[in-house]
């Protein structure tokens, strides 16, 4: 499954409009804001296809009966892009369990890369819902190698993702290796550099966010 959160119109679209313009990039705190904005929303829309219970709460008046989640996710980032977009969905899952991962290109003189990871921190993921976010799905390299290292810690019942700007090569590498992954797009793009940038896109995420790195 994958949704795309601007195929119809809403305030979201002005924010990916924001973070693409040159223009607007150079405020980091606002690209970074617009990060955490975008993961607000796909929090909100991923809240709405997870188990619930009924409860009964006690107010001044009376009982109301209501429905509550049924169990916290697990929130999944991979450094160091992720962290505002983690922060815009740990704002509304804000009991949720939370895991961290290193995994990044490593370049080589030919200009070829590939995908490098060092460290992951997470609580058990046996049977419980995950929620991975990456600002960027290019190739889904990153992606499916993560999900495969996160598996040795435990078997998710489900695997949700959640990027800013997706391409459909991407998107479709990760769906060959775990078709079985829901992911959520702010925008999708159809275009892949040789060298594995999206286009349009929008640039290097983390750099925008955080400043620029040297190149490893």
């Amino acid at each position: 499954m994958v949704v795309n959160l601007s195929k119809h119109y809403s305030v979201l679209c002005d924010w990916i409009n924001e973070i693409r313009d040159m223009e607007v990039q150079i405020d980091r705190m606002r690209f970074r804001r617009n990060l955490e904005r975008i993961g607000e929303v796909a929090a909100y829309e991923i809240s709405k296809n997870l188990s619930f219970n009924q409860v009964d709460t006690q107010t001044p008046l009376g009982i109301s009966s209501s429905k509550s989640l049924q169990e916290q996710p697990i929130l999944g980032t991979i450094l160091r892009a992720g962290l505002p977009l983690h922060q815009g969905l740990l704002n509304y899952f804000d009991k949720a369990d939370n895991a961290f991962i290193s995994a990044y290109r490593k370049h080589h003189p030919d200009g070829s890369f590939e995908i490098s990871l060092e460290y992951i921190t997470c609580p058990d993921l046996e049977n419980r819902v995950v929620i991975l976010s990456d600002p960027m799905l290019a190739t889904g390299a990153s992606l499916v190698k993560t999900i495969q290292a996160l598996r040795e810690e435990g078997n998710p019942k489900e695997i949700h993702i959640v990027c800013v700007i997706a391409c459909t090569v991407g998107i479709e590498y990760v769906h060959r290796n775990e078709p079985n992954v829901k992911i959520w797009c702010g925008a999708i793009d159809d275009e892949l550099t040789a060298k594995g940038y999206i286009v349009p896109g929008l640039g290097d995420a983390g750099d925008l966010a955080y400043g620029i790195k040297q190149q490893s």
